[in-house]
């Protein structure tokens, strides 16, 4: 594996891959665990080459958000890259993606503003800005991201599709610990209390989806249902819980389609987000 830590290190590298076959792309913010890697394994199940990048992307964090202290370890990621098969690590600084007088972003209206976006002003608006920069720098034909994101994958698809980028975007399985909890690199925050706790998110997620698949089909019952057991949980800060169409992401008020539960909540100082995708409800 070979690591760069500058844009013309990574053009200059990928110069013969690109024409050597498919390139597939793991974008991560590092501090990896096995949900990351389970975005490398199905890009090396389908690409000749694989390109990570690890970058916590400063433009994606609000003032108040935990960019300071959002876990690091570059050792321990590139061994771990390495050992999955990654064959290209791409780690910049920050003033290497934004140098100064940096001025030029990428905003996807409506879909931005919704779920995390109404809590997270701007931060959608980093993530597309440093992916798109990404999928101009690498020119990957696929891309990976895992479910656990739903809403940063509904964003992408719909940058993707708006700005004509000639790639695909491959949405991979939420990886879970045995308990259910969603694999994330802020678990890492959790207290042990806290962490027993976190467990509620894919209890009532797991509930709804039961619901549903008995053919309960009222959004209200559901989320009625589902913010009784997060409500007695009394570590648990609910912050939303919607469920919404998985494309636009709409309210649904009565469900049917491709329908995205979606919860995020706040164990101590620690945000976490969860939901599940019910296709062809």
């Amino acid at each position: 594996m070979r690591l760069v830590r500058t844009i013309p290190e990574l053009r200059e590298a990928l110069a013969k891959e690109r024409q050597a076959g498919s390139i597939g792309l793991v974008p991560t913010m590092g501090y990896l665990h096995q949900g990351h890697l389970s975005l490398v394994e199905a890009s090396r199940a389908q690409n000749r080459f694989t390109v990570m990048s690890i970058f916590v992307n400063p433009t994606q964090f609000g003032p108040s958000e935990d960019f300071a202290r959002y876990p690091r370890d570059l050792e321990r990621d590139c061994a771990m890259a390495e050992a999955a098969g990654v064959d290209l690590l791409f780690h910049p600084e920050a003033a290497e993606m934004y140098p100064v007088g940096y001025r030029s972003y990428v905003t996807v209206e409506g879909l931005s503003e919704r779920l995390c976006g109404r809590f997270r002003p701007g931060h959608f608006r980093g993530v597309a800005t440093v992916v798109s920069k990404l999928f101009h720098l690498v020119q990957p034909q696929r891309a990976y991201f895992g479910q656990k994101d739903a809403q940063q994958v509904a964003v992408l698809r719909k940058m993707v599709r708006d700005l004509n980028f000639d790639l695909e975007i491959v949405v991979c399985p939420t990886v879970r610990e045995p308990d259910g909890l969603a694999l994330s690199s802020r678990n890492v925050y959790l207290s042990p209390a806290e962490r027993q706790a976190a467990t509620v998110l894919s209890r009532a997620l797991f509930w709804a989806k039961d619901q549903v698949q008995e053919g309960e089909r009222e959004a209200a019952v559901l989320l009625a249902g589902m913010r009784r057991m997060l409500e007695a949980e009394p570590l648990c800060r609910l912050e939303y819980l919607e469920i919404v169409d998985a494309e636009n992401l709409e309210p649904l008020t009565h469900l049917g389609g491709d329908v995205l539960i979606a919860l995020a909540a706040h164990f101590g100082k620690t945000r976490l987000i969860d939901n599940v995708l019910l296709e062809g409800v």
